[in-house]
């Protein structure tokens, strides 16, 4: 018995060790949306974003090919495809960093929500701000059409 307490100890501490990996990135589109058709886009940006999370969105639609532009939250000018709008977590470990990012696009006309992505990603396993945007766009022009 005293030689196997020992393992029981050792596997019990690295059962607990394990919860700080953690990785998530997924995207769905609503039935019907095809965004092959998208070609512009208006990045909602929100009031208390204060690492400029739109411009990164911005930036990555553009390099894509899309005519982006982003603003406050009003009315979406005319002639607009689609309304992006995101959530960004922060979280501390010794330094801020992006714990979660959650894009949605949307119809600008009714506000729907046509495509969703998310990319989680915790202490061990963080990325970069552009690096989660890149993740949820990618994932999100490349989800599968229901």
């Amino acid at each position: 018995m005293k030689r196997i307490a020992p393992i029981f100890v050792l596997i019990g501490a690295m059962s607990l060790m394990t919860g700080c990996a953690v990785n998530r990135a997924t995207a769905n589109l609503s039935p019907g949306t095809d965004l092959s058709k998208m070609k512009t886009a208006y990045v909602v940006k929100h009031d208390k974003d204060k690492n400029a999370v739109n411009e990164l969105i911005k930036t990555k639609l553009e390099s894509r090919g899309y005519s982006v532009t982003t603003g406050p939250d009003v009315p979406v000018p005319a002639g607009t495809d689609v309304a992006v709008t995101y959530i960004d977590k922060w979280m501390w470990d010794i330094t801020m960093y992006m714990l979660e990012l959650t894009i949605n696009v949307r119809d600008p006309k009714t506000n729907f929500p046509i495509a969703t992505g998310n990319s989680l990603h915790t202490s061990l396993t963080r990325k970069s701000p552009e690096a989660m945007v890149d993740e949820v766009v990618t994932n999100i022009l490349a989800a599968p059409k229901n």
